[in-house]
């Protein structure tokens, strides 16, 4: 008992360093927390130090990340889940630290998988040439699965406390993340509306200020990722997730209009996503989309060059398709000085909202000695 006080002493004593409330040198930071580790170590019968080791742990990977030890810190992760894991069964609060640490664990195994801005470097998964490689794709397969066993852990507490419906609708929201990030957007598209039903409904039952604001928050981000992610689905995806009822009515112009970007006619829009035709109509004239193209020209190295303004721009449009656009812009290249002819090859990428890889451009043409004549239709 005497031992047990003294390690949860010395836990409290690192809590208040690591919140900042007590001093302590690097070197004092760094020792103060291996020798809190030790002395948990040793009491692993004990459900609360056990629990405590977990957290320290994860204290400790954060360290190791910050110094760019990477894996040193995913290793350590991996031990402290497991003394999570074990002290998760004696009590709610321990179970809601195991959930959380499953989730970080996966934010930090799929890092490389997000960009600066934490959205997906790969939407399109192995689909695309340049997709992720086989270590990034393996990490990020096992964050997925560590943040669906998360959802799990939170869905298995009680759902009438408003602290376990938050992290269940958090942990939800995060493997939409995961999902996207391996290019499974119509699941990611799903999993996040199910967390977008979540934060309302808790926004409704839970008023107070504090709790109000961060489901707030909540619907803030994953209204912005539903939309990015409707660049990524195909129509049949599209209509996949209406006919389940997870298209929202409010993201509907914007499936018509991702639509329409790929050429589907406004009468197959209508009748699969159980629209009217003028429905159809208004939506593609009221709702624009953000066409983004570049003119590359490969020089005899074998190197693309991106060409100026206005073969590298962007501009706003309506009720138009990704091929229509393209198509004027072709006319108005091939006409032009900058066109090289059939002395080099040359392409143009079209893209949804922003330049990004070439595979996910909405439309692709290559021209050149040896390629069709460019005559998108």
């Amino acid at each position: 008992m005497v031992q047990r006080e003294a390690v949860l002493r010395l836990d409290d004593r690192w809590a208040r360093v690591r919140a900042g409330a007590a001093q302590a040198e690097a070197a004092e930071h760094e020792r103060l927390l291996d020798e809190l580790i030790g002395a948990l170590r040793t009491l692993d019968d004990d459900p609360e130090c056990t629990a405590l080791l977990g957290l320290r742990l994860a204290d400790r990977a954060a360290l190791r990340f910050a110094a760019g030890d990477r894996a040193s810190a995913l290793a350590t992760i991996e031990e402290g889940l497991r003394s999570s894991e074990r002290a998760a069964r004696h009590t709610p609060e321990y179970a809601r630290w195991y959930a959380r640490g499953l989730i970080n664990h996966g934010v930090w195994l799929a890092w490389p998988l997000s960009d600066a801005d934490r959205l997906p470097r790969h939407p399109l998964g192995m689909a695309a040439g340049g997709g992720p490689s086989a270590m990034e794709r393996a990490a990020g397969e096992r964050a997925r699965d560590l943040t669906r066993t998360a959802v799990e852990v939170w869905a298995g507490l009680d759902q009438r406390d408003p602290v376990n419906r938050r992290g269940l609708a958090q942990a939800k929201v995060f493997l939409g993340d995961r999902l996207a990030e391996l290019g499974f957007t119509e699941d990611a598209v799903a999993w996040a509306v199910d967390a977008e039903s979540d934060f309302r409904q808790l926004l409704l039952a839970v008023p107070a200020a504090e709790e109000a604001e961060a489901a707030e928050e909540a619907l803030d981000h994953i209204g912005r990722q539903l939309e990015l992610r409707l660049r990524y689905l195909a129509f049949d995806e599209l209509v996949g997730l209406r006919t389940r009822g997870l298209l929202p009515e409010r993201l509907l112009p914007r499936a018509v209009v991702a639509a329409r970007i790929r050429s589907v006619e406004e009468t197959e829009i209508a009748a699969r996503l159980h629209l009217g035709a003028e429905q159809v109509r208004t939506m593609l004239e009221v709702t624009p989309w953000l066409a983004v193209w570049r003119f590359d020209v490969r020089d005899p190295d074998g190197l693309w060059n991106a060409l100026a303004h206005p073969w590298h721009s962007a501009t706003e449009v309506r009720n138009r398709t990704a091929e229509d656009v393209a198509a004027e812009l072709v006319r108005g290249f091939t006409s032009s000085p900058d066109c090289p002819g059939d002395a080099a090859h040359w392409r143009v990428l079209l893209w949804w909202h922003e330049e990004g890889d070439p595979a996910g451009a909405v439309f692709r043409l290559l021209a050149g000695p040896d390629a069709p004549p460019p005559t998108p239709s």
